[in-house]
């Protein structure tokens, strides 16, 4: 390796004049000139899904004053990071909404309570001062929210709503709180694959007001134990089944919905022990994880319906239909609020493929995202400012694709049993002449779905481990807890396939981050009348050393190692290669705050040198991380980039 490092050495001193015109040319080029700007449908008819960007918490009110129930969402990721007004137009009790509109800051942990048919907004320890108008900045101190520090050691949720607990006349206030102290997060399967840590908890506090002074009486009990959903518990007290008292409706950190019946009186609750929430067709369950539900009457039908935010943005209308069965309201199953389209937009966490996937000329969209599903999203108008269809799920034999952790695919625990993380790219993997998928995502398994239709009308099939030609056993990250079936292709989790003819053979073979984070070439070979690929080769070197996050940790370069860290925290890196500089080789694009160049700089012996240059813009877009595809709207033949971010939207950068 070392004598490697050195021939490159001398490899980057005979191209020095070179170099340093490249490194003064990548200085103008990071002085930002242009900017990614948010990709819009362009479609004026469309109605798509309500959403803003990651977490989606909900404040259904009347906003406007017109005398129906808009909806305020506040959102605190990067880059949406606001709170936002979904105006209700029609009056409608399911109406489309119109887009959304900014208004002010996000508040953390904001909740709303109905005092009177008034809505009062809370965060924890204090009230916000007409909030509508004053958007958070007057407060009103209620109760020093630091007591719950003692009480629980790692709180990530604190939930504070305004409740006549005991019809006394004055406003007591509960508490919803996540501790997730007993389950720690990251990494504590056996070798069984069971989870050795404990569950998220999920506590509801009584703060009763006593002649005008608040006093903690402790935890909630329900079936004479302290109510416990599995996190973010989201209460809502109302009179769920219309017997006069009131009930508790819990959220938690998956996907469903705790019944508490007060089996008790209104001015003496007792609680008896929780049931999910179901109907004729099953437990209800929202489609994603993280859920928020609000209890009010939102059709204004004389019951409790539920408005809840969903993690990637959306927010659903679960109906009471004011029936009763077995002690327990029945709800409607979720229904997705919709907006006018605005924004293109597929979930949370997109990983978007650019590729002409129907043939018909044009670049559409396949894309991944934290959810586990892939998505078409069709290019209806070629040029420079395309219009785009409402995203479809793409299906396998039949069915929706939707690769998810359950309960110990993913190394953070079971409470990411609804993730999924797609990754993808799209090539002819298998070289019949269509466009087949090939993903990885939170298992970090990497799979392919073969294209068994006829071009211009794609058809999946199941998918299919990538198989590798190893010699001896099939390497996995060190902390899988499982073993990964033989001759096939486990790697970090979330990281981006190249699938590429890298060596010019005719065959597609694969570039992407080995089970120590190094960037791998895995050459493609036939083997009797079988396509696999090579155990990978590392054939990829940088120039200096930097961490996962792109930052300079060592001058001295040697093997490029996008991901250094371990468990959790490992992998996670969304790449693409181009021509980016237009000298006839391929460049390497990364994730960052929004997307980063690593220059190639030159190749001796088959053994690749990549020089960092920087970010793209000055613009922060990533929270967990960006996904960068290469587009040619305009048919220039110069590559644009279009980046994926957290919040489910697409950014386009035109190349500078």
């Amino acid at each position: 390796m070392k004598f490697h490092i050195k021939l490159l050495g001398l490899l980057i001193l005979a191209g020095t004049i070179s170099c340093t015109q490249n490194e003064k040319t990548a200085k103008k080029e990071k002085s930002p000139s242009t900017k990614f700007t948010r990709l819009k449908y362009n479609n004026p008819d469309l109605v798509s899904d309500l959403g803003v960007g990651l977490w989606a918490n909900p404040l259904p009110v009347d906003y406007d004053n017109d005398g129906d129930n808009d909806l305020l969402v506040s959102c605190r990721d990067n880059p949406w990071h606001g709170t936002y007004f979904f105006e209700n137009r029609s009056g409608d009790a399911f109406p489309v909404f119109e887009p959304p509109v900014y208004v002010g800051e996000p508040l953390k942990d904001i909740q709303v309570s109905y005092i009177d048919g008034k809505a009062r907004f809370l965060i924890p320890g204090k009230e916000l001062i007409d909030y509508s108008k004053n958007m958070g900045t007057e407060t009103k101190e209620l109760f020093p929210d630091s007591v719950f520090n003692k009480l629980n050691k790692r709180i990530r949720f604190r939930q504070w709503k305004y409740v006549d607990y005991d019809n006394d006349g004055d406003l007591d206030i509960a508490v919803g709180i996540q501790d997730g102290e007993d389950y720690g997060w990251d990494n504590a399967y056996n070798d069984k694959g069971m989870w050795t840590n404990g569950p998220l908890h999920g506590y509801v506090y009584l703060i009763e007001n006593k002649n005008g002074k608040y006093e903690l009486k402790g935890k909630i009990k329900a079936g004479g134990k302290p109510i416990d959903v599995y996190g973010q518990p989201s209460p809502n007290f109302a009179d769920f089944d219309n017997d006069g008292d009131l009930d508790i409706i819990c959220g938690q950190f998956l996907d469903k919905f705790t019944w508490f019946e007060n089996v008790g009186t209104r001015e003496k609750p007792e609680y008896a022990k929780g049931r999910y929430l179901e109907n004729r067709n099953g437990i209800l369950h929202m489609d994603l994880e993280m859920i928020v539900p609000v209890g009010l009457d939102w059709d204004k039908d004389g019951d409790v319906d539920l408005v809840v935010g969903d993690e990637d943005g959306r927010v659903a209308f679960v109906e009471n239909t004011g029936k009763v069965e077995n002690h327990m309201p029945v709800f409607k199953s979720p229904k997705y609020f919709q907006q006018k389209a605005e924004d293109v937009k597929f979930g949370a966490l997109v990983s978007p493929f650019s590729v002409d996937w129907d043939d018909d000329g044009d670049e559409d969209l396949i894309c991944g995202n934290s959810a586990g599903y892939i998505g078409f999203i069709e290019n209806l108008q070629n040029g420079e400012t395309p219009k785009w269809a409402k995203p479809v799920y793409l299906k396998a034999n039949g069915k929706v694709i939707r690769e998810q952790a359950g309960y110990n695919g993913s190394i953070q625990g079971p409470c990411e049993a609804k993730w999924g993380y797609t990754v993808l790219t799209v090539a002819d993997w298998n070289n019949d002449g269509l466009k087949d998928v090939i993903t990885n995502g939170i298992w970090g398994k990497v799979l392919w779905y073969e294209n068994i239709g006829t071009k211009g009308h794609p058809k999946l099939a199941e998918p299919k481990p990538v198989k590798v030609q190893w010699n001896g056993n099939t390497p996995k990250p060190e902390w899988n807890w499982w073993e990964p079936e033989p001759g096939t292709l486990v790697t970090q989790w979330r990281t981006t396939p190249i699938t590429i003819d890298w060596n010019k053979d005719g065959l597609t073979d694969l570039i992407m981050l080995d089970t120590d984070g190094y960037l791998t070439y895995f050459e493609r070979f036939k083997d009797g009348d079988q396509l696999m690929l090579k155990p990978g080769k590392h054939i990829f070197y940088s120039d200096k050393t930097y961490n996962r996050k792109n930052e300079l940790i060592d001058e001295e370069g040697g093997l490029l190692r996008l991901s250094e860290v371990r468990n959790g925290k490992s992998g996670r890196r969304k790449l693409a290669m181009v021509d980016w500089d237009g000298d006839g080789d391929l460049d390497l694009i990364v994730n960052s705050k929004n997307a980063a160049w690593f220059e190639n700089i030159g190749t001796e012996n088959g053994m690749v040198m990549f020089s960092f240059r920087g970010n793209f813009t000055d613009q922060k877009l990533a929270g967990h991380s960006t996904c960068p595809t290469i587009v040619d709207y305009d048919k220039n033949g110069i590559p644009d980039i279009l980046l994926g971010a957290e919040d489910g939207c697409l950014y386009y950068l035109k190349h500078p």
